[in-house]
């Protein structure tokens, strides 16, 4: 479609500034009016419900809309579960608060399985449009991520009306994460509960300008309202007079869609545990979802009914339900209330399965998602059970009322309906899990240098847990048994230190074909390493998956995750050390060329004249930056007592090197000035050529010799490249271990990466 201008041939072009601004002043002005015509309008606010649950997070935010009828129209509709007798007729608490609901929607086809909750979300898309023609809200006010959310999304965003999202943003591992993201891209506001989500979201392309991070609307309640001195008459209302606080367990299990024999497989190990474990027990009814019907007859077949230990309660009201739950010894099971609500408390919980464990939760979850035996939820039980934890507010401060309140105020009705999108970078996100939860997902890091071959633990956050250091020795066999044994012994010690060894990854010099592991053509201080498979071996030996690279690209890969790197989308790293090296990550990826010898960066030729480089050229940079090539000019200096000042001593004894001319210059040897000028400059210029040929953003300097080079690079890059180019970025690594850390990064990524 050709832009609006571009139709109007007889559009006014602006020709001056005083034009301009008369035109912004008047289009001013004109919103101004509208915004004062709006105000004295009320906004008229539809609010859905589907369920027990979306009303707990839904009512705060409608008592506040009814609190304010100077401002807001308020139109209830209910829907869904609310209206069967099997789930409580929960519409009757929306009855009890005092709101009038405007309209009744039977949309559930009762069977409880996938078909019959397809049927149900058509049922419903049969009858809504009906009843938003009847009311014309201007916002439908939505939560969550049920399937009758998602008729009401659907509907409402085909007939142009606005739609503000609660608790968008959020995963929870199930065909609740689909349910919820399509709501979302149908939506037009959000009103989330976390930072995370509030990234989720953006992520998703969402444009943060209508983004409210509001926090858990029930917060307001809960925080509030948690501690009333009838807590114990509650308690003693639903499980027996003879009950005390934190002595006994809520438990409430729903079934996984995409899942639902495991679903009700684990429903059966949870209540035999619960039996086991002795102690009572307040139980919930599932939800309406498939599956639901088949758990409800395990339950029966157990007689859970007619257990002296449970009581089985098809609906709680929410504020009696909060007490409960802050007084609980435990909860048990999968619904979004444990890692939500529960935090607020410190109630300790066991989450069971997958429901829920994309969540963020605080740290009284316990995340069992292999719940396949009865003694592993049974020792959870025992581990959790009588438990206090540290409060959390992840969720919620208790003001979100107040915010989605203020931020319905601020939306203007005369903008276009039609969504803007963007798109910035995903974030990560990590949970626990009772099977690892005594171990840190962790990595073998091989550094395989001209002088030392390194060995470490390195942890999914990039610390160094433990480092082995030895001499390389001369021949291929002796280096590859003294690797191995370095390895086994990490291995051992990684099971004493908690960590779990994922695999091995291995940084060393020369050009290496990372596909296959093997290294083509070493460095000339690694002798006999031509053609050599380090994978095969490693891996052999140590039944671990093993990648390996060069040490330049590594160093790149160790920046892109733990260091200067991350979040940039195009940067290139120097390594100045023994040698010059470097990587490229270009699009978030590492380019590693046709020939796997892309990132040769020591190899760019600077000078048609210059002096031999190790590679058989002349004029490398590599030739004059290295630290071989400054300590040969060291040496050169040295034999024409040209390099000792005043202040400096060299023993007979000790080899001449890199260290005495940086010493030299410090103290102000003009010949020494001069070469690390000129290495310096060499350097710079390599660059230039760099930040011409892939124009990254970003430029780290990495190695021993860094600080050295980071002024004059910088000042060759303000005199020698283009105006364009002029701007770009030279930093500092600040890794101890880049090498090290790089080659942890391809084991942490690949085998990490299927998990989130």
């Amino acid at each position: 479609m050709m832009p609006r201008h571009a139709r109007n041939p007889h559009r006014v072009q602006v020709r001056n500034t005083h034009e301009l601004y008369y035109l912004r002043t008047q289009q001013a002005q004109e919103k101004m009016e509208r915004s004062e015509k709006r105000s004295k309008e009320r906004l008229r606010v539809c609010v859905a419900t589907c369920n027990r649950a979306d009303y707990s997070k839904l009512a705060p935010i409608m008592f506040g809309i009814k609190s304010h009828p100077e401002i807001f129209d308020l139109e209830v509709v209910v829907l869904g579960s609310h209206l069967i007798d099997d789930y409580g007729n929960t519409f009757r608490m929306i009855v009890q608060d005092e709101f009038d609901i405007r309209s009744k929607l039977h949309t559930i086809v009762r069977g409880e399985d996938e078909a019959a909750m397809v049927e149900s979300v058509g049922l419903a898309l049969v009858k809504l449009p009906d009843v938003f023609q009847r009311l014309t809200p201007d916002i439908l006010l939505i939560h969550g991520d049920r399937f009758d959310a998602l008729a009401l999304a659907t509907a409402a965003a085909l007939m142009n009306i606005r739609i503000l999202h609660l608790e968008g943003g959020e995963v929870s591992g199930t065909i609740d994460d689909s349910i919820r993201h399509a709501i979302s891209k149908l939506a037009h506001y959000h009103a989330v509960c976390t930072h995370t989500a509030e990234r989720h979201l953006i992520s998703m392309c969402e444009d943060h300008s209508r983004i409210l991070l509001a926090g858990c609307p029930s917060y307001d309640k809960l925080l509030s309202a948690h501690q009333r001195d009838d807590y114990t008459d509650i308690i003693k209302s639903w499980l027996g007079a003879d009950v005390k606080e934190q002595s006994y367990i809520v438990a409430l299990q729903h079934p996984v869609t995409t899942d639902i024999q495991n679903s009700i497989k684990i429903y059966d190990l949870m209540l035999d545990a619960l039996i086991s474990f002795n102690k009572r027990t307040l139980i919930l009814f599932p939800n309406i979802d498939a599956g639901s019907k088949e758990m409800v007859r395990v339950m029966r077949r157990k007689g859970i009914e007619q257990h002296p230990n449970f009581r089985a309660i098809k609906h709680v009201p929410f504020d009696q339900f909060i007490q409960l739950l802050a007084h609980a010894g435990c909860m048990i099971g999968n619904s979004s209330c444990g890692v939500r609500e529960a935090g607020a408390f410190g109630t300790p919980v066991i989450n069971l399965g997958t429901r829920q464990t994309g969540r963020e939760t605080g740290e009284n979850v316990l995340h069992v998602r292999d719940a396949d035996t009865h003694n592993k939820i049974y020792h959870a039980l025992e581990l959790q059970f009588g438990k206090r934890y540290p409060c959390s507010k992840i969720y919620g401060d208790g003001n979100a009322v107040q915010r989605i309140l203020k931020f319905m105020q601020a939306i203007d009705l005369s903008e276009p309906l039609q969504k803007k999108f963007c798109f910035p970078p995903v974030k990560e996100c990590i949970s626990q899990d009772i099977d690892h939860i005594l171990e840190t997902q962790s990595a073998l890091a091989v550094d395989l240098g001209g002088t030392n071959l390194r060995v470490a633990i390195v942890c999914m956050k990039g610390k160094v847990v433990k480092k082995y250091n030895q001499p390389n020795p001369k021949t291929f066999e002796e280096r590859l048994e003294l690797m191995l044994t370095m390895c086994k012994q990490a291995m051992a010690d990684a099971v004493h230190l908690n960590c779990r060894i994922l695999g091995v990854g291995v940084s060393t010099g020369g050009r290496v074909n990372p596909q296959d592991g093997i290294v083509l053509h070493s460095t000339k201080l690694i002798n006999e390493w031509s053609s050599v498979d380090i994978r095969t071996p490693i891996s052999s030996a140590l039944h671990l998956p093993v990648w390996v690279d060069n040490d330049g690209n590594c160093a790149a890969l160790a920046e892109r995750k733990f260091g200067h790197g991350k979040g940039v989308e195009n940067f290139v790293t120097i390594i100045t050390g023994t040698g010059i090296g470097g990587g490229i990550i270009q699009h978030n990826e590492l380019i590693h060329g046709s020939t796997f010898c892309a990132a040769e960066l020591g190899h760019i030729v600077v000078s048609l004249e210059g002096p031999e480089c190790m590679c058989g050229s002349h004029g490398c940079i590599e030739a004059y930056s290295s630290g071989l090539a400054l300590q040969r000019e060291a040496k050169r200096l040295h034999d024409e007592d040209l390099l000792l000042v005043e202040g400096m001593t060299v023993n007979n004894k000790e080899q001449v090197n890199a260290v005495h001319l940086l010493d030299a210059a410090r103290l102000g040897n003009s010949k020494a000035e001069s070469i690390l000028h000129t290495a310096g400059t060499a350097l710079g210029l390599g660059i230039v050529n760099i930040l011409h040929m892939i124009n990254p953003s970003l430029v780290i300097l990495s190695g021993v010799l860094a600080e050295h080079y980071e002024n004059p690079v910088r000042q060759v890059i303000s005199q020698r490249a283009l105006l364009s180019a002029q701007g770009t970025k030279v930093m500092v690594s600040e890794l101890e271990d880049p090498a090290l850390l790089g080659a942890a990064s391809m084991v942490l990524d690949y085998t990490t990466r299927r998990t989130y």
